[in-house]
């Protein structure tokens, strides 16, 4: 038998041009042909690309910051930050100073706007977003306003320029739309979501506000703001511990920001022209998150005996917006996650969404529990919760407020802060068995992240409970 050349490879007939092919048909499948190979390549040079950044990534360890909007995510993210990666934490410090100045000067307008509809008989509406029925009559003929109150008023309406003049000073260099009215985790987390392409755009952002706020124009705005708060600081101080102006915000139920008691009771030291930020203030500052915020924090030591790429472990945190509209841009994050740390705040068993005031803002952060548990391509991540503002939780227990009348399944048992822990880390505990894919162990602590003594120790614990369990899993340990 005589074996003929075609015979031998079995794909010739397969590559053979077509018989009777014209010049025009010719071209055609060499362009196809040219068009097959080019993506072939791209595809082999994405693989190799792949591995490369596999090999190089082997010590980073991603997390996730998950939970609803005002639950700590971003004051989680600011401790890791103050700890972990302090020469950053040094180099954006003084960006901080007018999202401090925003956060004062917002509380006192807010409360200006209170008292004005109060002064002007508008009728009462409930802003706390609390479970709890408004009553118009509450505290009606115990309080009067004076003369000096209606002073106050005009006086400290210059703060609302000032307020304005405050966003655009943040949205120095950046999209206006992006920034001057949402705003973000940090005075640079415009420039800060996803690639490391965009993590270098921020690097430069940082250098571009160190350069603007040396420029003769914002320096007088800046300045211009603390001079302006320095001079309305004793009205400040007056209108936030008036009485009959704290009764009229009860009689509204109005509900300031977390962190507005905390400025306003420090006006003394933050209104003035010599104004030096520190780390607490930077920790309560309240920005919105827009986005996705990524960062890198560098461990130089692990708990165990390992040997590590460039002698360190890298985490890269991802901080995702936890309001309704952001959610659905978690699920592209999930995949290769190694932790997620869940953010539920316990002091808002009696508070309804912002964004739905039909839902319970607890039963909200149960049903994200509940879907995070049950995603499948989470199921091997490692699962942190932080039952959170338990300061806040004990102050609403202190004046009486009963767990039991929001939450019908917590019984008769105590109503301390000990108990509502207990029992709802059983009740985590016990929604992550059921609904969890495979079986993984939950680690739950109790927290105040705007604490940021106790809240160092606790990331010390998780860091190293992250750690091992990525060896473990990677079979190294």
């Amino acid at each position: 038998m005589v074996t003929r050349p075609d015979d031998i490879n079995p794909f010739t007939n397969t590559i053979r041009p077509p018989p009777n092919e014209t010049p025009t048909e010719m071209t055609a499948r060499l362009k196809s042909e040219e068009e097959a190979k080019r993506r072939s390549d791209k595809i082999d040079e994405d693989i190799q690309q792949a591995r490369k950044q596999a090999k190089r990534e082997r010590n980073i360890v991603k997390v996730l910051l998950l939970g609803q909007a005002e639950s700590g995510k971003s004051t989680t993210l600011k401790n890791f930050r103050m700890c972990y990666a302090p020469q950053d934490w040094e180099r954006e410090r003084a960006g901080w100073r007018a999202v401090v100045q925003l956060n004062v000067v917002r509380s006192i307008v807010s409360i200006l706007n209170i008292v004005e509809a109060e002064i002007n008989g508008e009728p009462v509406h409930d802003y706390s977003g609390s479970d709890s029925d408004s009553d118009a009559s509450l505290l009606e003929d115990t309080f009067r306003f004076t003369p000096s109150h209606q002073l106050l008023v005009v006086k400290l309406a210059a703060l609302r320029s000032v307020e304005t003049d405050l966003q655009r000073t943040l949205g120095l260099g950046v999209d206006a739309a992006q920034f001057s009215l949402s705003m973000s985790a940090t005075p640079f987390d415009a420039y800060n979501t996803g690639s490391s392409a965009r993590r270098k755009t921020r690097e430069l952002a940082v250098r571009h506000w160190a350069q603007a706020v040396k420029t003769n124009d914002n320096v007088r705005s800046i300045d211009s703001v603390a001079e302006v708060l320095a001079n309305l600081k004793n009205e400040m101080i007056t209108l936030w511990n008036d009485k009959t102006v704290q009764l009229v915000l009860e009689r509204r139920r109005m509900r300031l920001p977390d962190s507005a008691e905390f400025f306003l009771a420090q006006l003394d030291r933050i209104a003035t022209r010599t104004y030096s930020v520190s780390d607490d203030d930077i920790v309560r500052a309240r920005l919105r998150t827009v986005g996705i915020q990524e960062y890198e924090v560098q461990f130089n030591h692990s708990p165990v005996e390992v040997p590590l790429v460039d002698g360190a472990w890298k985490w890269r945190i991802y901080d995702v917006g936890g309001c309704r509209t952001m959610r659905a841009a978690w699920l592209p994050f999930f995949e290769n996650t190694n932790a997620v740390i869940f953010m539920c705040p316990l002091s808002c068993f009696d508070e309804r969404l912002d964004e739905d005031p039909a839902v319970n803002r607890l039963e909200d952060s149960t049903i994200l529990w509940q879907a995070i548990c049950s995603t499948k391509i989470l199921e091997r991540t490692q699962l942190i919760v932080f039952m959170n503002k338990c300061d806040l939780l004990k102050r609403k227990l202190k004046q009486g407020v009963q767990v039991k009348n929001y939450l019908t399944s917590y019984g008769s048992r105590p109503n301390t802060v000990r108990e509502v822990v207990s029992y709802l880390r059983d009740r985590f505990k016990d929604m992550q068995h059921k609904l969890s894919p495979r079986p993984r162990h939950t680690y739950i602590y109790p927290t105040t992240v705007t604490d940021t003594r106790e809240t160092a120790k606790t990331l010390e614990t998780v860091r190293d409970g992250v750690i091992r369990e990525n060896l473990s899993n990677s079979q190294l340990l």
